[in-house]
């Protein structure tokens, strides 16, 4: 299964057998069967740039995989990669940008893996010099408009941690603050944060509870 956000709401690529759960757990999803004709999925994702209901999207198909390819075809695809951080009091480090809260990330550069772009990222947005990375955390996806051109970027996540504290926020990234904050009373906040980035602070505070 595959979760992507468009204009923040998720859309998901699914196998048929995966849709009840899907519907179980999103009231009021719309969910459509995925019949090979390509021109469809501009409808949805039509749905959910230029408007705000559904906030949910799931198409299901016999072959996912070929629902999948035909879905990235759609977009130019770009990949990127950053990190979660945590200092030695296990605060996690968090940044504001743009009107909202994010983590450090970037484009990887030709010739990168996505870890060294992810290390290289963070070092240039927070200041940081110092990282020790640790395990990986499971990719986003999301899409943006460039231009006349749509756009669907994967991010790449890892596990960081680090000796200092002290936090340099890079200003030419349009990055307005770089803070350390407890991640569990941080969420309980109800920040402005992007619902993908949501989804990779949960996802770490998840594998911490198994």
């Amino acid at each position: 299964m595959y979760k992507i956000y468009i204009n923040d709401n998720p859309l998901f690529l699914a196998a048929k057998d995966e849709e009840k759960t899907l519907l179980d757990r999103y009231p009021g999803c719309l969910a459509a069967q995925y019949r090979g004709q390509v021109k469809s999925l501009l409808h949805y994702i039509d749905l959910l740039e230029k408007s705000s209901s559904p906030r949910v999207v799931a198409l299901y198909a016999a072959d996912p995989e070929a629902l999948k390819a035909d879905f990235f075809g759609l977009f130019r695809y770009l990949e990127a990669a950053g990190g979660l951080v945590f200092n030695p009091s296990g605060e996690g480090l968090f940044i504001f940008r743009r009107g909202k809260w994010d983590l450090p990330k970037g484009k990887i550069d030709p010739g990168e893996t996505p870890l060294e772009a992810a290390l290289r990222e963070v070092r240039e947005e927070t200041g940081l010099q110092i990282l020790e990375p640790g395990p990986a955390l499971p990719s986003t996806f999301h899409t943006y408009r460039e231009k006349d051109k749509r756009v669907l970027k994967q991010t790449y996540w890892f596990v960081m941690d680090t000796p200092d504290l002290i936090l340099i926020p890079q200003t030419e990234e349009d990055i307005e603050k770089a803070v350390w904050f407890e991640i569990s009373s941080f969420l309980g906040r109800k920040p402005d944060l992007y619902n993908s980035i949501r989804d990779v602070v949960e996802a770490y505070l998840k594998e911490g509870e198994g």
